[in-house]
Order: structure tokens, then sequence, then C-alpha cells
């Protein structure tokens, strides 16, 4: 089965197959070069879900919002973005998801900076990286990093996204 046919099969209602976007925030990469959106996307698609959406955006406030707002009245369940979790004067994501936020995952953040600590020592404070709620779709901001990507996806976020998910749909 290719990786084709196997997207589209799950498209055919599998409760367990999540729309998914990925949307990664840089003024410095395009689609071709950005390694972490594509490390994000890559291990959804093996995870047995649909990427739906995949976009870079610039370092914009308005712009983020707007995206992560689109996505989730789209339909969209599972929001992905990578970049601009940090403390650099560019890095927004954290202001621009957070206030549209319902329901903060506070845990989230919390054991990525835990799981990141052996890697990268006291640096992983300087993480903004950051889950909550939004209507029915589960939104988390990661880091750029193609590691730390792949850190907080299959350690974190893709053991539980379906089930959060779940819960989401009532």
């Amino acid at each position: 089965m290719t990786e084709h046919h196997h997207h589209h099969a799950h498209d055919a209602g599998d409760p367990s197959s999540l729309r998914v976007a990925v949307i990664t925030v840089t003024d410095t990469r395009s689609i071709a070069d950005d390694e972490g959106g594509a490390i994000a996307a890559e291990l959804v698609v093996k995870a047995g879900h649909s990427v739906v959406r995949r976009e870079i955006l610039r370092d914009d406030v308005e712009a983020i919002g707007a995206s992560v707002r689109g996505a989730c009245d789209a339909g969209v369940e599972l929001v992905i973005l990578t970049g601009g979790t940090g403390i650099a004067p560019r890095d927004v994501t954290y202001e621009a998801i957070e206030g549209l936020l319902e329901k903060k995952l506070d845990g989230f953040g919390e054991a990525f900076r835990a799981r990141s600590w052996p890697q990268v020592g006291p640096r992983a404070m300087l993480s903004r990286a950051l889950a909550g709620t939004r209507g029915r779709a589960l939104v988390v901001a990661l880091p750029g990093s193609p590691r730390g990507v792949r850190l907080a996806m299959e350690e974190l976020l893709l053991p539980f996204a379906a089930h959060a998910v779940g819960l989401l749909r009532g």
C-alpha cells in the first residue's frame, strides 16, 4: 500500500485518523528547505493521519492567528506549528496563538522542556512550546529545530493526539 493510498484510506471516516495542518513559522525558509515542517508532516502521515494543510508563514502575529483560526474553522482537528517559540525578537508564535486557545494544556510545554533538558540542558527553559484547544481542535506550537520537532512529535504529541481529539469530539 503506498503512502498516498494509506493517506486516503484514513479520510474515509476512520475515527482515529485526524485532519492535520502543519504550519511553519519562519522568515528564512521555504517549503523546499523546511526540515522541521517536513518531519512533522511525515510523522503525522506515518501515524495514519492526513495532512490537509501545509504552509509557511512569516513571523507575524496577525498572519499566524488568521491561519490558526482558519484551520480550526475549516474542521482541522490538529494544528501543528513549528518555529517562533523562542525568545528572539522575531519569535512571536506564542503571542499569536496563546490568546486563541480556549483551554491551555500547560503539561505539554512542561513535558517538552523536561524531555529537552537531557539534550540541551538549561537552554530547555528558553522554549515556549505550548498546546491547547480551540473549539474541537488541538493546537500545538513546537520549536523549529528538526531535533525538537521530532522529539515533540514522537514522544509527546502523537502518543496522545488522537485521544485528546476524541475527547474534544465529545
